[in-house]
């Protein structure tokens, strides 16, 4: 699926469309927009430079940097038995300057 060549990961445009799930709409996500930085919801096994292959292919722009983290599910309660809710990664993508995404636009 991605082949390694270099800093520069290749990646098919199904598997650019995996990675990229969805974009992050909150409070903060908006705060950090005015810093050039966009979040999106990717799949646990997702690298960084799948990340910054998938985004610069699928929205056409320049990635300064990728941070990830992921967060563990929370054990909930429903009726009285236990359940756990799905773990979850987020990637947190800087762009150069100049460079904006309109994730209300869709791609």
């Amino acid at each position: 699926m991605s082949k390694y060549s270099g800093n520069s990961v290749s990646l098919d445009k199904e598997r650019m469309y995996e990675i990229i799930r969805s974009p992050l709409i909150t409070e903060k996500t908006t705060i950090i927009s005015e810093h050039n930085q966009v979040s999106f919801r990717v799949p646990l096994s997702a690298t960084k430079p799948e990340i910054r292959a998938a985004v610069e292919g699928l929205f056409g722009v320049k990635v300064t940097s990728v941070n990830t983290l992921q967060q563990q599910g929370k054990v909930k309660r429903f009726k009285g038995r236990i359940g756990k809710r799905a773990d979850t990664k987020k990637a947190i993508v800087t762009l150069v300057e100049g460079d904006t995404i309109d994730i209300t636009a869709g791609v």
